[in-house]
């Protein structure tokens, strides 16, 4: 198959949407995403971009998307994080998520980064067995944290 990778515009924030929402679901959180595609393209293509977006396209259809951030590691200095790594449930299985990774890989190495991360559901072993058969070391030992908007206002009525 012919994919074309390319930066994503704002115009195809729909799009990118519709694959975050499909992600959403597979990781069986369905109704948590609250972003709109208008807070898409203020925070990527505004004034103060948060995020850079890479698009795959089959036969001008979106079927997947990679979105990275930048970081910094007190160990190592800046890092990229992969938010996520979304290839249509029509596509996988295409060799579509080794054609994204490779050009988010090609991205970061430009950049200088020291390092690539992103997580992975501990449940999702086809996720896991590509990113380790692409050299990806898989930290079991670590678990994410996360204080959410509520925790937020809940820890600042305690402090």
């Amino acid at each position: 198959m012919q994919y074309t990778i390319r930066d994503a515009t704002a115009e195809d924030m729909p799009s990118v949407l519709e694959l975050i929402k499909e992600l959403a679901s597979f990781e069986k959180e369905a109704n948590a995403v609250e972003l709109t595609i208008d807070d898409l393209v203020r925070d990527g293509f505004g004034a103060d971009k948060l995020f850079h977006c890479f698009v795959a396209e089959n036969n001008s259809t979106i079927v997947g998307m990679a979105l990275i951030y930048n970081r910094y590691s007190t160990w190592k200095g800046p890092i990229i994080h992969l938010e996520d790594l979304v290839v249509s449930e029509t596509m996988r299985g295409t060799g579509l998520g080794t054609v994204l990774l490779n050009e988010v890989v090609k991205h970061c190495a430009k950049q200088g980064v020291k390092r690539i991360s992103w997580e992975v559901l501990d449940w999702n072993e086809p996720a896991i067995a590509f990113y380790e058969r692409k050299g990806a070391k898989v930290l079991r030992d670590w678990d994410v944290v996360h204080l959410d908007e509520k925790g937020i206002q809940n820890y600042l009525k305690n402090i």
